[in-house]
């Protein structure tokens, strides 16, 4: 089949599913053990979910639709991976829509002064932005081009004024018994797993390009997260006010403590650009995943060029009516469980799909290296994962110094 989207669109749609809101955040949950530790669980956070991604790639091209994670889970796991991805995937990225639809709401109301308020911009927002998903990929990705130019310089604004202020000595402090600890957090940072079977539609089926749109976005995340990493780690000090410790202490991201040092206001105005766009790029990208998930494990078809208007209206009111009523509950739930939910999902559940799956699949365009000892890591190291998100879920939270 003839490939139909832009590559580069593509590259665009998954890095702006990575980089979101959360991304302020990242320095301070990294920030203890020091940038080099901290640059070595992004390098493994980064390529255990490439490898998990090339894991979908191959698991998807079993198929001669367009599917999701559920018809790849009840290939391979029966009923069982059906149900365990329905329950997963449905509280993770509803929960997640119900973060951005309150943080977009937020800060439009703080950028418009408070004349309007947060619910109505919610609501406006949903409608907006829900019908962009509604017209369909193509209409997702240009969107999503224009909202990443946004975002890209409001990250150079923040990265040109402020790399004058960094001080190399500050990078140099290193304490690696925290470094593994953040590897839950940035398991979660590199999550667009949701988004390869959009990906792979939209590009027509073509592995290769699929392959070139997974790394090279990803890729671009990594760059983006580690420049960011650099700029506050060497800005804000570990210790005093505003430090790194307080920060943690006090749930303060990335621009506020960097704000806080510097004493600076230039800082909130491009952070909260960059936040106001990070948002919009998720909301966008992840919303287009939940729409051909509900329409894989409903079996509706989507190959029209615009999405199905109820299942749009199923992916985007739910979280909406919940925002509204009480945002608090899926905050909650999200901070708890979103790690969880999202390694069991694009970490534990393709290797198990292709373990099992490999001795069914007739036809398959492509397969991912390692054999049987790659999936055995993968599920081992997903594991080690999840050991930590539980241990933190229990109380033992070994990022708070």
């Amino acid at each position: 089949m003839k490939p139909k989207g832009s590559l580069i669109g593509a590259m665009l749609l998954i890095t702006g599913s990575c980089v979101g809101a959360g991304m302020l955040a990242l320095p301070i949950m990294t920030g203890l053990s020091g940038f080099f530790p901290a640059l070595g669980m992004f390098a493994i956070a980064w390529s255990f979910m490439t490898v998990s991604a090339l894991f979908m790639i191959e698991i998807n091209s079993w198929f001669g639709r367009q599917v999701n994670i559920v018809s790849m889970a009840g290939h391979s796991l029966g009923q069982l991976g059906r149900s365990l991805s329905w329950t997963l995937y449905l509280f993770l990225f509803y929960a997640l829509s119900v973060a951005y639809i309150s943080g977009s709401g937020n800060l439009a109301s703080t950028i418009l002064g408070g004349t309007l308020p947060i619910w109505l911009c919610s609501v406006f927002f949903v409608v907006l932005f829900g019908t962009v998903v509604y017209f369909g990929t193509r209409q997702v990705d240009l969107w999503n081009r224009v909202l990443m130019v946004g975002k890209i310089l409001a990250f150079l604004g923040l990265v040109a004024l402020g790399m004058q202020y960094v001080q190399p000595q500050l990078l140099e402090r290193t304490d690696g018994k925290y470094a593994v600890f953040s590897l839950p957090v940035l398991i979660i940072a590199f999550g667009y797993h949701n988004m390869i079977p959009s990906i792979a539609n939209y590009l027509g089926n073509d592995t290769k390009r699929v392959k070139q749109a997974i790394m090279g976005g990803s890729l671009f995340a990594l760059v983006i997260y580690l420049v960011w990493e650099i700029l506050v780690l060497g800005i804000v000090p570990l210790e005093g006010s505003f430090g790194i410790k307080e920060s943690l202490a006090m749930d303060r991201e990335a621009a506020q403590a960097m704000a806080g040092v510097l004493g600076v206001s230039w800082v909130s105005g491009f952070t909260q650009a960059l936040a106001f766009f990070a948002i919009l790029t998720s909301f966008l990208a992840q919303s287009l995943g939940l729409v051909h998930f509900l329409a894989d494990g409903l079996k509706i078809s989507t190959t029209g060029k615009r999405e199905p208007l109820g299942l749009c209206a199923l992916a985007l009111l739910p979280p909406l009516v919940l925002e509204l009523i009480y945002p608090q509950l899926f905050f909650k739930a999200l901070n708890f469980a979103g790690g969880l939910c999202a390694n069991l999902l694009f970490g534990l559940l393709p290797a198990l799909i292709l373990w099992i799956g490999r001795k069914k699949a007739e036809k398959s365009d492509y397969r991912v290296f390692g054999g049987k000892p790659l999936l055995v890591l993968m599920m081992l190291f997903s594991l080690f994962i999840l050991f930590l998100q539980i241990s933190s879920m229990m109380g033992e939270n070994y990022l708070k110094p």
